[in-house]
């Protein structure tokens, strides 16, 4: 079964340039990303996270008791007690007959 030769060639050149192509936009088989790539990135990605919200959470505790932690200041608790409010008596209601 023959097959002609400008065929071959001309297929063959055309694998060839989609190769190529295929390798200047994504890079070679073995440096392209894999799902095991992905995973990494998004590990990474997580631990960042955490790590910038483990930062913010710190900041916010040093910003509520800097003045505690240096040793002086306001206290958060008040040193004199505060009274609760006094308790409303309902009015008495009105009896049948009285003007």
């Amino acid at each position: 079964m023959p097959r002609d030769h400008d065929a071959i060639l001309l297929e063959s050149t055309r694998v060839h340039r989609e190769r190529l192509t295929a390798a200047f936009l994504h890079g070679e088989m073995a440096t392209r990303r894999t799902t095991k790539d992905n995973v990494r990135r998004f590990l990474g990605s997580t631990v960042i996270a955490a790590v910038m919200c483990a930062g913010c959470a710190g900041f916010s505790f040093f910003q509520a008791n800097a003045d505690s932690l240096r040793g002086g200041g306001a206290r958060a608790v008040p040193s004199t007690p505060v009274s609760a409010p006094a308790a409303v008596t309902p009015a008495p209601e009105p009896q049948e007959g009285t003007p």
